[in-house]
């Protein structure tokens, strides 16, 4: 079986929209319960851990349900745009943040981030699954994350730098620049996409 080092443009550029959203968001991950109990009134350890809870709760009550409903509907155009929506709410929550100054902001912005993730994850995983080229879904399933984890390598600690030179909010500013920097490298292949 001869593999192929030549990969589609959708994988392509769907990859380098995860490298620049998980790369932007690596930046404030490690680090995020550092914020919470540091920055936010009535932030603590126990805080810090719910609201990840709130955004994991609200991503998997809304995610099923949806992909179901777009899985109903024929062609790519649908999962695209929903894939758009979904990735931009993402990408703003970041830009919250920077306002946000008690627990009830922190659990807010949580619930409005796991409503992106809900939108964005299933259908960026239904075109990635539909345009992987045969006989390389291995090797390009590999190549997404391989790049992606070295992106969360690079910028793993830069995040503790840059917040602790420059603060949280220059961070938050940062992240959301990016996630929205890695959305619109989505619209390189929308002509690529199934309309049928």
């Amino acid at each position: 079986m001869k593999i192929s080092f030549s990969i589609n443009k959708v994988i392509r550029f769907l990859t380098i929209s995860d490298i620049l959203m998980l790369s932007g968001w690596g930046l404030i991950n490690p680090i995020f319960a550092v914020f919470v109990t540091n920055q936010i009134q009535g932030g603590n350890v126990e805080m810090a851990g719910l609201v990840i809870t709130v955004f994991l709760l609200t991503k998997c009550l809304i995610q099923i349900p949806l992909a179901w409903f777009i899985d109903r509907k024929k062609g790519e155009i649908d999962d695209f745009w929903v894939m758009i929506i979904g990735s931009l709410i993402i990408s703003l929550t970041a830009f919250l943040y920077i306002f946000a100054r008690t627990v009830s902001h922190i659990f807010l912005i949580q619930v409005i981030s796991g409503f992106g993730a809900a939108l964005s994850y299933p259908t960026w995983l239904a075109i990635f699954t539909r345009h992987v080229d045969s006989h390389q879904e291995g090797f390009e399933w590999s190549i997404y994350y391989t790049t992606t984890d070295l992106g969360g390598a690079v910028v793993a600690g830069l995040g503790g730098v840059i917040a602790n030179y420059l603060g949280f909010q220059p961070l938050f500013l940062l992240v959301g620049l990016l996630s929205l920097l890695g959305t619109a490298f989505l619209f390189v292949f929308y002509g690529d996409l199934r309309k049928r």
